[in-house]
């Protein structure tokens, strides 16, 4: 495959390094912030590939710090159109890098998923996660993505069976696997599974798509040590929400 994710995880290989996945809720603290701190993710801090979470009234997936995110997100009216319209303007500033969409598949239904799929693409997204479609109905998405150019990343629950694994993989071999390090939420955890390390080998043994961990991480340190020999990347969301909503974008720190 030639698409952008496949050319970040293979620049990332080839660098001899685990790629770095940055979440965002969009709108929080402002859709003027989600784009300044996006550039700054990607020029300062080297994020390899963007998660733009759109906000959603029912995050049942989400932790304490994203959801509060998405809610005051929600209040300044901020919708799936306005995360596309940021989409659009920071492909042209970064074409590149690889963007996803992270949402409820209930704002694509709203959307209608054909209309979604287009403005997805026109924006220059390249694949959609869709945290609450299962396997089982996931064609359902990913047939009307396909045509648009789009592809879908793969939740993968810390228990999923590695057979399960091998299915959710099938028909993606142009995205990645975002496996979910600990049961539960989303937000920084102060010390991840001991049996983590062994659930990445057996899935990354199984499939050919590269994989990232995500859930719990605080930052690109514990990042690249858990990861390093077992999966391809690693996820950092609530750590970065979280800043975000203590300093903004603005400040000379490091976003993460």
């Amino acid at each position: 495959m030639n698409n952008r994710i496949c050319k970040c995880f293979e620049k990332a290989k080839e660098e001899g390094r685990a790629a770095f996945v940055a979440y965002l809720t969009i709108g929080y603290p402002s859709l003027e912030a989600s784009e300044k701190a996006i550039d700054r993710l990607i020029a300062e801090s080297g994020a390899d590939v963007i998660e733009l979470g759109v906000p959603f009234s029912d995050p049942f997936a989400d932790g304490a710090v994203i959801r509060a995110a998405a809610y005051e997100a929600l209040k300044q009216g901020v919708t799936m159109t306005d995360a596309l319209a940021l989409a659009a303007r920071v492909r042209a500033k970064h074409p590149e890098t690889p963007l996803v969409v992270f949402s409820y598949y209930n704002l694509i239904l709203s959307m209608g998923s054909e209309t979604f799929a287009a403005a997805a693409a026109k924006a220059g997204v390249d694949a959609v996660l869709a945290v609450d479609l299962p396997l089982e109905e996931r064609d359902e998405l990913l047939s009307v993505l396909k045509p648009h150019g789009l592809t879908m990343v793969p939740l993968i629950a810390p228990n999923t069976p590695v057979a399960r694994v091998v299915e959710s993989a099938a028909g993606v071999e142009d995205s990645f696997l975002y496996v979910i390090t600990v049961k539960g939420v989303t937000g920084v955890r102060g010390e991840l599974p001991p049996e983590l390390t062994g659930h990445l080998d057996a899935i990354r043994s199984a499939v050919k798509v590269p994989i990232v961990a995500g859930f719990g991480i605080a930052s690109r340190e514990q990042g690249t040590a858990l990861v390093k020999g077992h999966a391809d990347g690693y996820v950092i969301g609530s750590a970065i929400v979280r800043k975000l909503g203590a300093d903004g974008p603005d400040v000379p720190s490091p976003l993460v």
